[in-house]
């Protein structure tokens, strides 16, 4: 009954975000999360008369392929990028996610369609209980994608 409540779990997809908005930027750090219903335990039932297993699965980590050649391990879903967050600490449009991010060091220009495959796989642990016994299973996995455009900026100086 164990792996049929198992069988039941419907884990969701990763619901990737990223800022700044629209396309990121050379050098500038990338906030990088999840939306928060991508990163909640989700459960199952089997049952039959008189007997019961629950089958939970809990996101453990996320890592994230960033199409540039590096990833990065987060254990959280990572904060989401709001304007306030930064207006609360430093002055600095450049600050990076406190728990989750990436910095680009080269443009998507070369790349197939001007951009990046990016892609968050989480990581999720298994346990089960029930019918007076316990124990976990091998771990389950997640994975979305998106595209996402890298551009450098360049800046004039006129004087």
């Amino acid at each position: 009954m164990a792996q049929q409540a198992r069988e039941q779990l419907r884990l969701p997809s990763p619901d990737i975000s990223m800022s700044p908005a629209g396309e990121q930027l050379v050098k500038l750090p990338t906030w990088l999360w999840l939306a928060r219903g991508s990163w909640e335990p989700v459960s199952a039932t089997a049952a039959v008369p008189g007997v019961s297993v629950t089958a939970v699965a809990r996101p453990a980590k996320v890592v994230w392929k960033l199409g540039d050649g590096s990833s990065v391990t987060c254990r959280g879903p990572g904060t989401p990028y709001d304007e306030g967050v930064r207006k609360k600490g430093p002055e600095d449009p450049g600050r990076a996610s406190p728990d989750c991010g990436h910095t680009y060091r080269s443009s998507s220009a070369g790349q197939p369609a001007g951009a990046y495959t990016v892609s968050a796989t989480i990581h999720w642990t298994v346990t089960w209980a029930g019918a007076g016994d316990s124990g976990t299973f091998p771990g389950m996995t997640t994975t979305s994608t998106a595209q996402v455009r890298v551009a450098e900026s360049q800046a004039l100086n006129t004087r």
